[in-house]
C-alpha cells in the first residue's frame, strides 16, 4: 500500500499547489493541471499497470449517457444551492474564473483527451482499484471518493469540495458496480468536464 499512499500525497501536493490561495503560483493554471494529469496517468500506469477496458461503441454512448444524466444532478443542486447558500454563486463563479484568458477549444480539449481521462486512470483505475483489492471493494471505494474529496479542501471552496464529493461518489460507486465498464466510466469524465466547463457551463 505504500505506491497507493505515496501517490495521493503526490496528488494532494499538486492539487494544493493548483487550488490553494496561499501558493498564488504565476503559472497558467490549465498548464500546470495538464502537466498533473500526465504526471499521475504517467504514475497509475508504472505502478498499476493497464486498467481493463473495452473500446466498444455501447461504452462510449454509456458513458456520454452518464454524463448526461451527472449534468442534470449538478444543475439541479447549483439551482437548490443558489436558494440555499448566499455564497453559493460567488463560489462557483470562483471555479469558472479559471477560464479566463484562455482558449474554451483548447480547455475543452485537455479536458477531453488528457485532464478528464487521467483523473479516472488515477483515482478509480489506479488508487480505488488498488484499495479494494487490499480491504475490500467497500472499503477501496469509501477510502478513494474520501481521497478524492479532501484534496479539493485546499481551495477553501466549499462548493468544488462538495463538487468533488459528488463526483467522487458518481464515478467511485459506478466503478465498485460495473468495474468492467471502466471505459464507459473515463468517456463520462471526460465529457462531464467538458460540457461543465466548456459547453454548458452552471
Amino acid at each position: 500500500m505504500k505506491p497507493v499512499g505515496a501517490s495521493i500525497i503526490i496528488a494532494a501536493l499538486l492539487w494544493f499547489m493548483m487550488f490553494s490561495p496561499w501558493v498564488g503560483l504565476d503559472i497558467n493554471f490549465w498548464l500546470l493541471m495538464t502537466i498533473s494529469s500526465l504526471t499521475l496517468t504517467t504514475l497509475a500506469l508504472f505502478l498499476g499497470g493497464k486498467p481493463r477496458g473495452s473500446l466498444r461503441w455501447t461504452e462510449f454512448a454509456l458513458g456520454a449517457a452518464i454524463a448526461v444524466v451527472l449534468w442534470g444532478v449538478f444543475w439541479l443542486g447549483d439551482k437548490c444551492s443558489q436558494l440555499l447558500f448566499d455564497f453559493a454563486r460567488p463560489q462557483v463563479d470562483l471555479i469558472y474564473g479559471i477560464k479566463d484568458g484562455s482558449s474554451p477549444t483548447l480547455i475543452g480539449l485537455l479536458l477531453l483527451l488528457i485532464i478528464g481521462p487521467g483523473e479516472e486512470i488515477f483515482w478509480r483505475g489506479y488508487v480505488q482499484r488498488r484499495l479494494s483489492e487490499h480491504f475490500s471493494p467497500n472499503t477501496g471505494f469509501f477510502l478513494a471518493t474520501a481521497a478524492y474529496t479532501l484534496i479539493h479542501v485546499a481551495s477553501f471552496n466549499f462548493m468544488l469540495t462538495m463538487a468533488a464529493m459528488v463526483c467522487g461518489i458518481a464515478w467511485g460507486g459506478l466503478y465498485r458496480l460495473i468495474p468492467k465498464h471502466f471505459t464507459a466510466i473515463v468517456v463520462s469524465h471526460a465529457l462531464w468536464d467538458a460540457a461543465a466547463f466548456v459547453w454548458f457551463p452552471f
